[in-house]
């Protein structure tokens, strides 16, 4: 493979799924090899669905979409179009895509390409874990396959963004987390709440992308999906938790860690809690480099800032 960082990313494609795809394929340091999805902010197909109009729109057409688990382990799927909109995708009018997904499904996909390139593939999960649970359960080689792995997901030693215990994708499927995290992954990268808050948008950025017409599609994105949030839900910004997570598998240094051994509670209210136990094998994000890392997203997906009255558009 080239010296780009080969991803395979699974996401379930609501809004800042969207950003990090864009993120992913504006980025010169990364080879999107391909994608999973899975039910989670919205349901699978719409997961599916968006992703593949997120990657057409990006004139990704050739990374192929692999779709994955309609539904946790154990429970019920439970989604986020509180914040997502109905659709997934914030309103966005971007055109359907009319290509067909991959043969084989999520789960099946990442084994077939750990197998394939072993030891070079970073996985990057942007939505619950469900595909890599199962996928842990069919080829319990699996860890030792994938050089890293990076997790959006968990809120460590902050309050949760959906209940007070718990983030979003531990959430929906806790099951699922609680085996990724007990897994033997030689190198695994929680990035949870206590950073991917701190590394957001602003209005001025969403005002930026409404007053240029001429943005690359990475960057006109943002104003296709951020509408929910900041006209809607009258936000004042929109959090990348996944761009975040997708900067971190490529370049480490945007945060500091802490090695540790996690659990997840999974009765309520508890359900979806990230518990530290005590050291451990996890490499759990304890801070981040806030200026450097939204600067990175600004400049790798070109979008324009306001700042002090003028616009200032990133080199691409």
């Amino acid at each position: 493979m080239s010296e780009k960082v080969p991803l395979i990313l699974d996401v379930d494609t609501g809004t800042d799924d969207a950003l990090a795809l864009a993120y992913a394929v504006a980025s010169p340091k990364i080879d999107l090899v391909a994608v999973s999805t899975v039910a989670g902010n919205v349901d699978v197909e719409k997961t599916t669905a968006n992703t593949l109009s997120v990657l057409d729109w990006l004139g990704s057409c050739d990374v192929p979409v692999h779709r994955g688990a309609s539904r946790p382990l154990l429970r019920p799927h439970r989604d986020a179009s509180y914040f997502h909109d109905e659709g997934g995708l914030g309103g966005a009018q971007i055109p359907q895509s009319t290509r067909c997904v991959g043969l084989d499904r999520g789960p099946a996909a990442l084994i077939r390409l750990a197998r394939q390139h072993p030891g070079m593939l970073t996985l990057v999960t942007l939505g619950p874990l469900t595909n890599l649970a199962i996928a842990l359960n069919v080829e319990p080689a699996l860890p030792e396959m994938l050089k890293a792995v990076v997790v959006m997901g968990g809120a460590f030693t902050v309050p949760g963004n959906t209940t007070p215990a718990a983030e979003f994708n531990i959430l929906v499927d806790p099951e699922a987390a609680d085996q990724v995290f007990s897994a033997p992954f030689p190198n695994i990268t929680a990035v949870g709440l206590d950073v991917t808050q701190r590394v957001a948008l602003t209005r001025d950025d969403w005002d930026a992308v409404n007053a240029d017409d001429s943005l690359p599609a990475s960057a006109s994105l943002l104003r296709e999906v951020g509408g929910f949030a900041f006209s809607r839900l009258g936000r004042d910004q929109f959090s990348l938790h996944d761009p975040l997570a997708v900067a971190v598998a490529v370049d480490p240094t945007f945060i500091e860690v802490r090695e540790l051994a996690i659990t997840v509670e999974f009765v309520e209210p508890d359900r979806g809690r990230t518990r530290i136990l005590g050291s451990g094998t996890v490499r759990v994000a304890a801070s981040v480099d806030v200026q450097r890392a939204i600067e990175e997203f600004r400049r790798t997906v070109r979008l324009p800032t306001a700042r002090h009255g003028e616009l200032r558009t990133g080199a691409g």
